[in-house]
């Protein structure tokens, strides 16, 4: 069913057995296990799919290290399980990713984490070598016999500066350790949703839907493309929305005070010896104030992150000039002969992590742990609400698993199937080996009659999902875009078709890597507007305004550079 026929049918049967309000990954992921196990599930969106928190993301798949020193165990060994799922079952989009820690110290931080254990220390301290490498191999242990990722590596100053010649030459070691990267987290959390609709007809995802109201046996859910109103009926809600959580309960007239997030800020330059300087890997690192940032090399660009700051309304998240200038500054602590100019930054994103309400002394102490807090059926629902309260990308398919069981029991259901083994989307049937892709885009191209660049480009993009794209493109006049030539007509018009596009910067941002990595043009915006708008029915003046619209967003929430 189409978009208008999933709202029309809940018009007309508005019993549902479950409702999950927010399409983040933890919504999406429980979304596509109940899906699995045979459950009529509906998840709505006030804004389109993965667009808040799960948008906002350092695009790392791991498994937490630094949570050790909090004696935080039981997650670290959940997220290293599920980072090595990740890897495995989402081959397309995640990957191994060397990460880099430079040293300045040796001694230092021996005392962390007992004195956390006693509640004596209140802020960061600087860790050194040895207990920087008591961490790694203890964090290896986890990894177990799996061999998903290498084992860590030591370096002292002369080895590490012939890898890195453009690293301070004041570091006492460098520790390489493995985790993933996720270039395309929205991706990701795209091919979730449409699994989940796959899998079973019953299951019906609406984005820009938002939840306004609430009855003793009801929702109130309305369109906010046309501002229609329906009602829903289920046996369970599952309130997902991340840092939302409180503001949708509040709709529905329950004032809760679950959480209590912290905004994390991101920058994206086009800055080539930035990018060659890394070598490829992640450099993680702590900053003088105790706060662990990052440089993470994307796609020809380099992402500068992150923040830790207290927020009250998740819908004011956005980089500010001072986080830009703290990005700027920490910079030039790994990598002091780089300058990185404002000129060069072409993106930046923030966003809320839904981390439960705390009196921790520090942003960073606050547990990055996942739980269900229940609103049991009472006075003002006949309904039980679960509202799911923190988590992390990376461990998302174990949370979502864990409150799909919640979900069966309450209905009185049983699991069928497990996602622990299951591809995500263009992971299904992927080849591994760089043989058995060549031999496959090979294939693909001579069955398509397209060069094998083309089908190389494309599964790149999409993995083993790119066969449906390819055979779409080649069934039709087909032509490369003006502004994004690596884009075709016909794939963007798959993608509005398949994938729930109803705006520009839906496809821009989360669909794509072209907002990210600052290929935006005032002339792309139009050549979207008129292939998406074709498809979805848009006037000449409707065309003219989502151009506007995309460009505001772009510029007001992104800083992204248009060209």
């Amino acid at each position: 069913m189409n978009r208008n026929e999933i709202i029309q049918h809940y018009k007309n049967n508005p019993e549902v057995p479950v409702l999950i309000i927010g399409g983040g990954i933890n919504g999406l992921g429980v979304f596509r296990d109940l899906a699995l196990q045979g459950v009529h599930v509906l998840l709505v969106d006030q804004a389109d799919f993965c667009s808040g928190t799960s948008a906002a993301s350092s695009r790392m798949v791991h498994g937490g290290i630094r949570y050790l020193e909090n004696g935080e165990f039981r997650l670290v060994e959940e997220a290293v399980h599920e980072r090595n799922r990740l890897i495995q079952n989402a081959p397309h989009y995640v990957k191994p990713l060397a990460t880099t820690i430079p040293i300045f110290t040796r001694f230092s931080g021996f005392l962390n984490a007992p004195m956390k254990f006693l509640g004596m220390l209140t802020k960061p301290a600087e860790r050194g070598s040895y207990i920087i490498k008591m961490g790694l191999m203890l964090y290896d242990s986890y990894t177990g016999k799996s061999a998903t990722v290498p084992k860590h590596q030591f370096w002292g100053t002369k080895k590490s500066l012939q890898h890195f010649p453009e690293m301070n030459p004041e570091i006492v070691n460098t520790a390489t350790y493995y985790d993933g990267s996720m270039r395309d987290a929205e991706r990701i959390a795209i091919e979730v949703m449409l699994d989940g609709e796959r899998i079973n007809a019953d299951a019906h995802a609406l984005n820009y839907v938002a939840a306004s109201g609430a009855g003793r046996d009801s929702v109130t859910l309305t369109d906010r493309e046309t501002g229609d109103t329906f009602t829903v009926k289920p046996q369970l809600v599952i309130n997902a929305a991340g840092p939302w959580i409180d503001f949708v309960n509040k709709a529905m007239g329950n004032d809760t005070n679950f959480i209590g997030g912290t905004k994390g800020s991101h920058i994206v330059v086009n800055n080539q010896r930035l990018f060659e300087a890394t070598r490829g890997h992640e450099i993680f690192f702590e900053n003088e104030d105790g706060r662990i940032v990052l440089i993470y090399p994307l796609a020809g660009r380099v992402i500068v992150g992150t923040t830790d700051l207290y927020i009250e309304d998740p819908a004011d998240a956005v980089c500010t000039e001072d986080e830009i200038d703290y990005f700027l500054e920490f910079s030039k602590v790994v990598f002091p002969a780089i300058e990185i100019k404002r000129e060069e930054i072409v993106y930046s994103f923030s966003g809320v992590r839904p981390l439960p309400t705390s009196d921790a002394n520090s942003t960073g102490q606050i547990s990055r742990d996942h739980h269900n807090r229940i609103i049991e059926p009472g006075d003002l629902y006949d309904f039980p609400i679960f509202n799911l309260v923190g988590g992390k990308w990376t461990s998302f398919r174990a949370f979502s698993e864990q409150v799909t069981d919640a979900t069966l029991d309450r209905l009185g259901e049983i699991r069928v199937d497990s996602t622990d083994q299951r591809p995500i989307g263009g992971g299904k049937d992927y080849p591994l080996e760089d043989e058995d892709q060549e031999a496959w885009i090979q294939a693909l191209a001579k069955e398509t009659e397209t060069s094998a660049e083309r089908i190389g480009m494309l599964f790149d993009r999409y993995g083993t999902g790119a066969r449906e794209i390819a055979l779409f493109c080649a069934d039709g006049d087909d032509r490369p875009l003006t502004h994004a030539p690596d884009y075709s007509e016909r794939e963007v018009i798959w993608i509005t078709r398949t994938e729930k596009v109803m705006h520009i910067n839906d496809l821009l941002q989360r669909r794509s890597l072209l907002a990210i990595t600052g290929q935006i043009s005032t002339g792309l915006l139009h050549e979207m507007a008129a292939i998406i708008g074709n498809e979805l029915g848009w006037s000449e003046e409707s065309q003219t305004k989502e151009v506007e619209k995309a460009q505001t967003h772009l510029l007001k929430w992104h800083r992204a550079k248009i060209s």
